[in-house]
């Protein structure tokens, strides 16, 4: 079965495209709006089968008009198309923001976060959304989805990620429509009484009073953490510890309500309606019946990105599964991300949740049946395992590439925690569907919440189990985007030459293997002849690293503040060894001579001159005098110093025409060294 035969896999690609050519080059709405509108014309024209257009085919112009599509949806998208976009106001000088909370994000070690919808700036209509921040303890009540709240603190530039390979936040937010932060305490704002109510409130208070009931039976903490997560899409009580068990163990993915959920419920939903099957259009009803049950457990979950993503997929799936048609299931997903892409959202290409989506459900639509093919037991339970085996190891070939990408580790154990947990999933959420259902009606039996919670807590230390077999689980693995690419290649055409073994399947498949091993030995060359010196951003200490080959030395005054971030270094340049050293006020590296200020007194005479001078500490000098007696090539002031010396620094720069860096705005300083 060749997936490209399928229509609604070309469109989709073709969308995806154009999706891409319009969010890389910020094309505007004008110029892709005109495109695509003139590309339709020629559909039109060359479908009639005029004369003149004899030569441009429907099967070519069509592919055009679908790249465009793409190219306008991601242009509507951008601020700059919309005239009341918070944006487009002068923000410095509102009187007032008028907010509504529509999302409640997992806090941080310092913050409870929040997604809000912008409706009005000085009294006048506005849209947008901004990240609400504030420090824990600090708000008198936290806020819930839907309440209104008047603010008059200027909202800020979310931070860029400032140190080498660290995780972009600002990019993240960014493609979910988050440009700008507010951050807030209990003086700073007022609450709207009567706000107005929406689906999405109504939605929250039935959780919040889910929640409410299940905290006062004899849950565990954890127990009721990971319930939460299960049932309702509510990660917020998961500690620390045990969602990184379930993240090496390779089960991550049952804690979030996603593909795997849903299609738990579109199963559950199929056999509890199937005795409606007998009545007259009896499938069509269990159809409507199944998609409205789906999507009302989407509303239960949050109408988060991923839970959406993964309701719009099965309700494709639903309609597939009504017509029994197998070669129907690619359609209906291509389908299903097609216009999730054009009508709900184009940026949810960009998100990780939505990439693994449907890299998992295409895999096991694709690889499971080759996999049953390989061997069918007759004996029943060896027969379910392999099944339960062949769904894990498709799924995980199709996503080991996008989370060796992004996540840079790899449980090589999964296949045990999934076919230890997953072929009881549909019963955990079965019975915990069943309890807050009693719950609601309040004839919840105790021994029922004391048998749910026990099956629980035996999940949890299963999970426990394989995530401390730590000789399995494969970390700080580099992998870069070329990578991700090839490897994508090199399944496809591998694949491709086992279904059918042709010369040129085989060939393409080789020389997919040498291109990648090529470029793997290429960049450990590379890699392990660069050297550079690297300044890094943190607040509050000052770090000099030394990048050689694939050696890396590190000089700091503070190991325990730096570690996290040179972790990020060493698994994205190769790193073998890493030397920590304390901060000297001097080096000379590969012929540069470095000078270190970061005492509060110096005594500038014993310093020679210098081609890099690097602040930290807010050094007690006068920098005038010092860059005139020195002279150094450049003056770099990392994370350590005060802010308010950075202004004075820069302009005393600016007057020698010297060039001045500071990592809190640059992000770390780099110099190659040839």
């Amino acid at each position: 079965m060749k997936l490209l035969d399928f229509i609604p896999v070309k469109l989709t690609l073709f969308l995806i495209f154009g999706i891409l050519i319009g969010y890389y080059n910020n094309i505007s709405l004008l110029l892709s709006t005109g495109l695509t509108g003139g590309f339709i014309v020629l559909l039109g024209i060359s479908w009639t089968r005029k004369t003149m257009l004899d030569n441009l085919p429907f099967g070519f112009l069509f592919p055009l008009c679908t790249i465009g599509l793409g190219m306008v949806s991601v242009a509507l998208t951008l601020p700059d198309n919309n005239s009341k976009h918070y944006t487009n106001f002068k923000l410095p000088n509102q009187q007032y923001l008028h907010l509504k909370i529509n999302e409640i994000l997992k806090p941080n070690s310092y913050n409870e976060r929040y997604i809000a919808d912008v409706i009005e700036i000085d009294g006048v209509p506005a849209n947008g959304r901004i990240l609400i921040s504030s420090k824990k303890d600090t708000l008198k009540d936290k806020f819930r989805v839907d309440e209104e709240i008047y603010t008059f603190n200027p909202v800020e530039k979310i931070s860029l990620s400032l140190n080498p390979y660290g995780f972009n936040y600002a990019d993240y937010l960014k493609k979910l429509g988050v440009l700008h932060q507010l951050k807030l305490n209990s003086r700073d704002y007022l609450i709207k009484k009567n706000a107005s109510l929406t689906l999405l409130g109504l939605t929250a208070a039935i959780r919040r009073k889910i929640i409410s009931g299940l905290g006062k039976s004899d849950y565990g903490r954890e127990e009721l953490g990971i319930i939460q997560a299960l049932l309702l899409g509510q990660r917020n009580e998961i500690s620390k510890e045990t969602y990184k068990n379930y993240k090496n163990a390779g089960a991550v993915h049952i804690l979030a309500v996603s593909g795997l959920h849903i299609g738990i419920v579109l199963l559950l939903c199929q056999f509890l309606l199937k005795p409606l099957e007998r009545l007259p259009r009896g499938k069509i009803l269990v159809l409507i019946l199944t998609v409205i049950l789906l999507w009302g457990y989407a509303l239960l979950a949050g109408l988060s990105p991923s839970v959406i993503r993964a309701v719009s997929m099965f309700s494709f799936v639903a309609y597939a599964m009504y017509l029994n048609r197998p070669t129907s299931t690619f359609n209906i997903l291509a389908l299903s991300m097609f216009f999730i892409l054009l009508i709900y959202d184009p940026m949810l290409l960009f998100q990780v949740g939505f990439q693994l989506s449907y890299a998992a459900v295409f895999s096991i639509f694709w690889l499971f049946p080759m996999l049953q093919d390989l061997w069918n037991p007759e004996n029943v339970i060896f027969k379910k395992c392999w099944q339960l085996v062949s769904i894990s190891l498709a799924a995980q070939i199709g996503v080991l590439p996008l989370s060796l990408f992004y996540f840079h580790q790899f449980p090589g154990l999964f296949f045990i925690s999934n076919l230890l947990i997953v072929p009881f999933l549909g019963l955990i959420l079965g019975i915990g569907f069943l309890i807050i259902a009693l719950m609601l009606v309040d004839i919840l039996p105790n021994s029922l919440s004391i048998l749910y919670n026990k099956l629980i807590s035996l999940m949890n230390k299963v999970v426990e189990w394989v995530a401390q077999q730590e000789s399995f689980i494969f970390t700080d693995i580099p992998f870069d985007f070329l990578q991700l690419v090839l490897s994508y290649l090199l399944i496809f055409t591998v694949i491709f030459s086992l279904i059918e073994k042709k010369f040129k399947n085989i060939l393409t498949a080789a020389l997919c293997i040498i291109a990648l091993q090529l470029w793997l030995i290429s960049s450990t060359v590379k890699k392990g002849r660069e050297q550079k010196i690297i300044v890094l951003h943190k607040i509050g200490t000052s770090a000099l690293l030394y990048k050689n080959g694939n050696y890396l030395d590190v000089n700091c005054l503070d190991s325990v503040a730096v570690i996290s971030l040179v972790k990020n270094i060493m698994v994205e340049e190769n790193i073998k060894k890493v030397n920590y050293k304390t901060l000297q006020n001097s080096y000379h590296l590969k012929g540069q001579n470095l000078l270190i200020l970061n005492k509060p007194e110096i005594i500038l005479q014993k310093f020679q001159k210098t081609d890099y001078v690097i602040l930290g500490n807010s050094p007690k000098i006068n920098l005038n005098r010092f860059l005139d007696s020195i002279k150094p090539k450049s003056i770099v002031a990392d994370g350590s110093n005060y802010k308010s010396d950075i202004p004075r620094w820069k302009k005393s720069c600016s007057d020698r025409k010297l060039p001045f860096y500071y990592t809190g705005e640059k992000g770390a300083f780099i110099l190659e060294i040839e």
